[in-house]
C-alpha cells in the first residue's frame, strides 16, 4: 500500500473518532510540518504551536477530506494558511532562514565542507532576499520536492502561477547568488 493511501486511510480512521489514527499520522508527518511551517515563520516555538493547531484542524476537519488531493499535500496546504494567517497577526517579526540550517556530507574533508558551509551559508541569504511568495515556492518544490500541481494545491493558486513564480525565483536568486561570488554548483 502507497504511502498516500496509508494516510488516505488514516484519515479516515480520524473522521471515525480513532486518535490511534491522528497519532499514527502525526508520527508520519510531524517533521515535514514543522520543519515547513518554521522555514515560513521563521520562530521554532511558533512553528511548535501552528503545527498543533494543522493537526488539530486535521482531526476536526478529516470527514471533510475528500480524497482530491494527496492527504500529504492536504497537510500541508493547512499548514500553509495557518502559517501566512500567523504571518499576518505577526508582522513586526522578521523572516528567518537560518532555522533550516545545513547539513554536511560526512564523506566531505574538512575543505570541502567549509566551502559548503559558506556557500549554504550565501544561499540562505540570498534566498532571505526573495519575495514572500517566492521563498514559499522554492521551499515547497526544492526542500518539500512537491509537484507544480501540489504546489498549486497548497497555495491554491493555478499551476501556471506557480511556474511562474518559479520562474522567477530561480532567476532571482541566480542573480543573487552570482552578485554573491557562487555561478554554479557545489565545491
Amino acid at each position: 500500500m502507497s504511502r498516500a493511501a496509508q494516510d488516505a486511510e488514516l484519515i479516515r480512521r480520524i473522521a471515525a473518532g480513532e486518535e490511534a489514527a491522528l497519532r499514527a499520522l502525526l508520527a508520519v508527518h510531524q517533521t515535514r510540518v514543522f520543519r515547513f511551517v518554521a522555514r515560513l515563520v521563521g520562530n521554532e516555538a511558533v512553528a511548535e504551536e501552528v503545527m498543533s493547531e494543522v493537526f488539530l484542524e486535521v482531526w476536526r476537519n478529516a470527514a471533510r477530506f475528500e480524497g482530491a488531493s494527496a492527504p500529504g499535500t492536504w497537510i500541508l496546504s493547512i499548514a500553509h494558511n495557518r502559517a501566512v494567517s500567523r504571518l499576518r497577526k505577526r508582522r513586526e517579526e522578521a523572516w528567518n532562514e537560518d532555522v533550516a540550517g545545513s547539513l554536511q556530507d560526512e564523506g566531505d574533508d574538512p575543505e570541502v565542507a567549509l566551502q559548503k558551509a559558506d556557500k549554504g551559508e550565501v544561499m540562505r541569504r540570498c534566498i532571505d532576499k526573495l519575495s514572500a511568495d517566492h521563498k514559499t515556492v522554492i521551499d515547497l518544490v526544492y526542500y518539500h520536492e512537491l509537484s507544480v500541481s501540489e504546489v498549486s494545491e497548497v497555495l491554491k493558486i493555478p499551476e501556471n502561477t506557480v511556474k511562474t513564480r518559479m520562474f522567477y525565483a530561480r532567476k532571482k536568486l541566480s542573480e543573487l547568488l552570482k552578485a554573491n561570488g557562487i555561478d554554479r554548483g557545489w565545491p
